[in-house]
């Protein structure tokens, strides 16, 4: 095609009237450019409708890296052409010099007028060929520019820059897009390293972590370790406190699924009529109030696993699309009416029955057997009070930093003996509110739990209080009168003098005897005696 058709055809773009000249061309080159969010399909659109006005045998976009110091080839189309490299460092102060240069408007690359573009002549490629570079600014900002390159020289006209002008803000808002893009994915590499690194500080040796995984969870830790490797659904039950989730924690950071997301969910928590939007999503205008479509807390465990934490309080209708996604690993959002495949992983954790909720009708029985494929079961603290001395020492440790002392108090002798003969109703959640308790009132010394008496005394020690409850929790007034009456039983009775329950509690006499009134705890004023 010689030089005199593409003035013509250049001509008639720029000066036709209405939809069928300038504003024609602006509205195309711009639908698609924005056509797409893939930019190499927005430049090969407008790559192959450019190509139809004029001669043009590549278009390539380019940035002007500063944290690089170089020119930097974001995308391009083209046909068998040779581009420039991807990657063009700057000599010393050329940023300036283009800065100072302020390219604003479109210019056919000359490189004996261009100190600039002359000095970048031999790796741009310019010899030989025609450049028209459009500089595309945003917020009056260069952030980069477009070049349109044709073979040989002198392929273009002064005509073509106007033309070209129209090109300058849809390309801007697209490069600018493609930016943006770009820094989100290095932040969320970023994020994602994090996540690993904490991952490993926190999880990495989970299975091996856990306290009591060679003593009294010794078969649990091996049953974990049996699983993890696997895509297995788990089924975690015990008591209320026992420490399920971190057993599902276990069992997810020592699985191929460490790396990607964890996401817990307290199904007793959840509102009834919310549940489905919470675990499935929601599109928008589903319901009053979801002004936007939403991602369930399945779409988010993508890849990863999810803890369904007291499964036992799921609802009928919640249970039958909990059972489709265990079956089919897609999910359908609530107003949806397409399924959106997921890859996780399902733990679930109860403490309930679910064996009796079957039978009374309350939990789905297809369901059970979903879940009930690996049962985990997790012993109460009561059956394992071997752990008791390292948890509770944990639980110092850890609720000292949390509290801000400096420097954990150390547990006096015979302490950890009386917190093993304890039975612990309230399993490690309760050792642990007790430790907390205990260094909340601490007041010098070595921490001696003193409110805790073996699983013997408990009963008698409960009608101290006044009630039939179980000696814990109590309040403080009901703690120190079980604890002053126990002193006064080890003292025979006996308030002064060497021996005494005074002594032996390190207060004055006169100071026990106001606190054993303000308690109601009887005495025998005359033999010191307690009744």
């Amino acid at each position: 095609m010689g030089k005199n058709t593409e003035d013509k055809r250049t001509t008639h773009v720029v000066s036709g009237k209405g939809m069928t000249g300038r504003d024609e061309f602006t509205r195309e080159i711009t639908l698609r450019i924005c056509g797409s969010l893939e930019i190499k399909e927005s430049l090969r659109s407008a790559f192959e409708y450019l190509k139809e006005q004029f001669r043009l045998e590549a278009l390539v976009l380019f940035v002007i890296d500063e944290r690089l110091g170089a020119v930097r080839r974001i995308d391009h189309a083209s046909e068998n052409v040779a581009l420039p490299p991807q990657l063009i460092p700057l000599p010393e102060g050329m940023l300036q010099k283009i800065a100072a240069r302020n390219y604003s408007e479109p210019f056919i690359v000359d490189i004996e007028k261009d100190e600039i573009l002359g000095a970048l002549a031999p790796v741009l490629k310019i010899e030989g060929n025609t450049h028209l570079i459009v500089p595309l600014r945003i917020r009056g900002e260069l952030i980069g520019g477009l070049t349109l390159q044709a073979s040989g020289e002198g392929r273009y006209g002064e005509e073509l820059l106007e033309l070209a002008g129209c090109l300058a803000e849809p390309f801007a808002i697209a490069l600018a897009n493609t930016l943006a893009h770009e820094e989100v994915l290095r932040y969320q590499a970023i994020l994602l390293d994090d996540k690993r690194f904490l991952n490993r500080e926190l999880y990495g040796d989970a299975a091996d972590g856990i306290i009591g995984g060679n003593t009294g969870l010794r078969n649990v830790m091996e049953m974990v370790r049996q699983v993890a490797p696997l895509n297995s659904t788990v089924l975690i039950l015990g008591e209320t406190g026992t420490g399920k989730e971190m057993i599902a924690n276990a069992i997810h950071f020592s699985s191929p699924r460490k790396n990607g997301p964890f996401i817990t969910v307290n199904c007793g928590a959840l509102p009834e009529n919310l549940i489905d939007s919470e675990l499935f999503g929601h599109e928008r205008g589903a319901f009053t109030g979801a002004v936007a479509e939403s991602r369930g807390r399945f779409e988010r465990a993508d890849g990863g696993t999810i803890f369904l934490d007291e499964i036992g309080e799921l609802p009928l209708n919640a249970q039958v699309r909990l059972l489709r996604v265990l079956q089919n690993r897609e999910v359908e959002r609530v107003g949806g009416k397409r399924p959106i495949p997921v890859d996780i992983r399902v733990i679930a954790a109860t403490h309930r029955n679910l064996q009796s909720m079957v039978a009374e009708g309350n939990f789905r029985e297809d369901l059970w057997y979903r879940l009930s494929g690996f049962p985990i079961m997790v012993p109460p603290v009561r059956q394992r009070k071997e752990d008791v001395p390292a948890l509770t020492r944990y639980f110092v440790a850890v609720r000292s930093r949390d509290l801000g002392i400096g420097v954990p108090p150390s547990i006096a002798p015979g302490a950890l003996q009386r917190l093993m003969e304890y039975d612990w109703p309230g399993n490690v959640r309760e050792l642990e509110n007790l430790v907390e308790r205990e260094l909340i009132l601490h007041r010098g010394g070595a921490l001696t739990f003193s409110t805790i008496l073996p699983s013997s005394e408990q009963k008698d020690m409960s009608l101290v209080a006044g009630n039939n409850r179980s000696l814990y929790p109590l309040n403080l007034d009901e703690a120190n009168a079980v604890h002053i009456t126990e002193v006064l039983k080890l003292a025979k009775g006996k308030i002064d003098g060497p021996g005494g329950a005074a002594e032996l509690l390190g207060i004055n006499p006169s100071t026990l005897r106001s606190r054993l009134d303000k308690l109601g705890i009887l005495y025998r004023r005359n033999r010191n005696v307690a009744g």
